[in-house]
């Protein structure tokens, strides 16, 4: 009776969290007790100012969110540690006057003194037993095995379970009371063990591919912040470059400009810093979480146990059936921090260093009634007499040119390579010099798209080595010559002149998403431009919607007309008049309204005939602006900054 008691008594200081004695035991308004440490984790958990019990589920309210304040269970903490103030007595002697134990037999279940222990070595068939030393298990380094004794048939143990009752129970119990009345099901102890064993296997691998997806999610934060930081590094390299170049008293200015990129940024860093904080509280969340309902060694005991721990196991599944992150949330603020400029001033005012601003994105729209004039747009005056001419290799037939994600410019060559200028137009590197290039464009993480003369479409690392990403364009026979252009939402639009459409391809690869008639027209050139797309056909521009609507259309007779947009996201149209030799380039609304000249008639090298064919390299002409605002332009042989 006495050990019955003492079972008893050992099973109610026991956490029905943890599973093992009761550490600083608080009461909830439920009156139900849990260690400090449990209801701290489940404060946690909730992420409020309350608990709810995992026993009954109802609600108790921690003030200040504090569980320090909650009352403490006193009978019960005195009853642990009148327990602990005495030492375990044997369980084997027969005599009243029992002696001190020395060691637990895992095996028969029994505390043994001394000389029950001599005994016990000796027996033949208890020689394989396990023996764990007093000292071992109250340093807490070796957890008993515990017997579930029946409290109606003390000599019984509780090797069976109902399911329907939720409690172990006696061979005895199990046929008197469960096995015949309708609806129990009762089954071995320990096959209910193994089953709550896998149950729990079960939830911690679903946690562990949650963590995982959540930890992936995380890394991605962490390239955002960097692409973050390569753009605020961009930025000062630039401010740097230009407070090198100029007169070192300007110290009050450049430290002036390095603060304000460093302001602009530090938002979107925290805004990332955010987001990432929150998918580590998730994961922390369901760690703390696993840890309390994936403890192998100990069973649930009772009712109260088996409540708590399957309260624990439903919020457990709660939590992980949340749905996934969301990408586009830290790719929309990593994009808002990589939009950050640093434009220098040109000319005159070349003391004053420059200024921050904020590139628009590329797919942001802007408002069809707008009327701009100068005091609308901040791009420079442009001077003739201080232009720079790179004279192009003779067989290098250019076929794109497109800014780069650092600044420089990219020129495309049909027979093959890509050749980047600097802004002061030197040649600093040669890239892909077996891809023959009919189109180019970058992703805004970097990646580089082109396109060949065979219309195969190809994705390249920033450091241009070569993915496995595949598309179905049309052939060159069913489409014709292609052009390329990525809009703000890294969508790939591929323009063909044969088949007069455009094919909208997602950056993931496979067959076209959409396709955009040409009706009516060419698609010599293609440029993106604030959800439409600006379309060159020889002496016509035209600004179509991505359904294929024309918006805006411009024509000039007699001339060849090339666009590209401004960094102020106004359109640069230049106009190579026929036979003349002489290029102008003015800037226009998104209206294709006029707004100003840049350069007026400046006279060009005399063009090569190339090809078997009558076709001038002026036929072929690219425009674009360099970020820090040098405008490009380039015919066949010649690549002309003008600054």
């Amino acid at each position: 009776m006495a050990e019955a008691l003492k079972t008893v008594i050992s099973q109610s200081t026991e956490c029905p969290v943890c599973l093992s004695t009761f550490t600083d035991p608080k009461i909830l308004s439920c009156s139900h007790t849990f260690c400090k440490t449990c209801l701290d984790n489940l404060l946690e958990c909730h992420g409020n100012c309350q608990i709810r019990c995992p026993v009954c589920r109802a609600v108790t309210q921690v003030p200040n969110e504090d569980v320090d304040r909650l009352q403490v269970n006193l009978a019960l903490k005195s009853l642990i540690e009148d327990m602990e103030g005495h030492p375990q007595i044997c369980t084997n002697c027969k005599s009243n006057d029992k002696p001190h134990a020395v060691v637990y037999c895992q095996d028969c279940g029994k505390y043994l003194c001394t000389s029950c222990l001599n005994k016990h070595s000796q027996w033949e068939g208890f020689i394989d037993h396990e023996v764990i030393a007093m000292s071992e298990i109250s340093s807490g380094k070796v957890s008993v095995r515990r017997y579930r004794k029946c409290r109606k048939h003390p000599k019984e143990d509780e090797d069976y379970f109902c399911s329907t009752c939720r409690r172990f129970t006696c061979f005895r119990c199990s046929m008197m009371e469960h096995k015949d009345v309708e609806g129990h099901q009762v089954v071995e102890g320990a096959a209910y063990e193994d089953k709550h064993v896998k149950n729990i296997e079960d939830l911690k691998s679903k946690v562990d591919k949650q963590q995982s997806c959540f930890q992936k999610y995380i890394d991605f934060i962490d390239e955002q912040r960097k692409s973050v930081d390569n753009a605020k590094k961009q930025c000062t390299s630039d401010i740097n470059k230009a407070y090198d170049d100029a007169v070192r008293h300007l110290t009050e200015k450049r430290e002036s400009l390095l603060k304000e990129v460093k302001e602009t940024t530090e938002g979107v860093e925290k805004e990332l810093e955010s987001m990432k904080t929150t998918a580590k509280k998730y994961i922390n969340q369901l760690t703390t979480m696993a840890e309390m309902v994936t403890n192998k060694i100990k069973i649930p005991l009772d009712m109260d146990t088996l409540a708590a721990h399957d309260t624990l196991c439903e919020e457990l599944r709660e939590v992980f059936d949340q749905k996934d992150p969301d990408y586009e949330q830290p790719k929309k603020s990593g994009r808002k921090g990589k939009s950050v400029r640093f434009k220098r001033n040109v000319g005159a005012d070349e003391l004053g260093l420059g200024k921050i601003v904020n590139v628009v994105e590329r797919n942001v729209a802007l408002p069809t009634n707008k009327t701009f004039n100068e005091k609308d747009v901040s791009l420079p005056t442009y001077n003739i007499d201080n232009v720079k001419k790179v004279a192009l290799p003779a067989q290098d037939i250019i076929s794109t040119m497109v800014g780069t994600p650092d600044g420089r410019m990219a020129l495309g060559c049909s027979p093959g390579g890509m050749k980047i200028f600097s802004t002061d137009g030197q040649l600093q590197e040669t890239v892909l010099k077996d891809v023959k290039i009919s189109g180019v464009g970058f992703l805004s993480d970097g990646r580089c798209v082109v396109i060949d003369t065979s219309n195969n479409i190809t994705l390249y690392t920033p450091e241009y080595t070569q993915l496995n990403v595949m598309f179905k364009t049309l052939s060159e026979y069913e489409g014709g010559i292609p052009r390329l252009t990525v809009d703000g939402d890294d969508l790939i639009y591929v323009s063909y002149r044969k088949a007069n459409k455009i094919q909208v391809f997602s950056s993931a690869g496979g067959q076209a998403v959409r396709e955009i008639p040409c009706n009516g027209y060419e698609p010599y050139q293609i440029t993106s431009y604030h959800g439409s797309l600006i379309i060159s056909s020889l002496d016509a521009i035209r600004l179509i919607d991505k359904q294929g609507a024309v918006q805006h259309e411009l024509t000039k007779p007699g001339s060849l007309l090339y666009a590209a947009v401004s960094q102020w996201n106004t359109i640069l149209i230049a106009k190579v008049k026929h036979g003349e030799d002489l290029v102008s380039i003015d800037e226009y609304t998104n209206e294709l309204r006029h707004i100003r000249n840049l350069v007026n008639d400046y006279e060009i090298e005399k063009p090569e005939q190339f090809w078997p064919i009558k076709l001038f390299r002026h036929d072929w002409c690219y425009l674009q602006q360099y970020r820090s605002g040098e405008i490009a332009f380039c015919t066949g042989d010649r690549l002309y900054i003008f600054r």
